[in-house]
């Protein structure tokens, strides 16, 4: 039968992205996901990649873990426009880019570590006024 041949779920890739994305944030290895899910990395790597379908008690197991609700993994999901169509939000894709990147990473961890919100706010006016500058 062709159906496993077939591209994954836009919605199924969507929350592996998410996955992946958290998962990086909190500094944790596929292998460690997978080791508190009672599962193999190689599954993890599926559903991170939206190969595998995640069920609805494995989802909440992992949103768990790492401590996100799971309407995380939804926030920015395409919708669908026609008949077995979908569309990407705007602005999903580029954010998750980011944050998959290894600056924004970077960034993002060190941003969050800042506990001072006027500090937090001069750094936020401060790369508005970089990239106003390299316009």
């Amino acid at each position: 039968m062709t159906e496993n041949k077939k591209k994954p779920n836009p919605i199924d890739v969507h929350v592996g992205s998410r996955i992946r994305l958290r998962r990086n944030m909190l500094g944790m290895s596929q292998e460690k996901l997978g080791e508190m899910l009672g599962i193999t990395f190689q599954q993890i790597q599926k559903y991170e990649k939206g190969t595998n379908r995640v069920g609805a008690s494995r989802l909440q197991a992992i949103s768990l873990i790492l401590s996100v609700p799971v309407s995380f993994f939804f926030e920015d999901a395409p919708t669908e426009t026609a008949p077995g169509g979908f569309a990407e939000s705007e602005g999903a894709s580029y954010v998750v880019d980011f944050l998959s990147s290894t600056e924004g990473l970077q960034l993002n961890r060190a941003f969050i570590r800042i506990r001072n919100a006027k500090v937090r706010r001069k750094i936020l006016d401060l790369v508005k006024e970089i990239a106003e500058d390299d316009s």
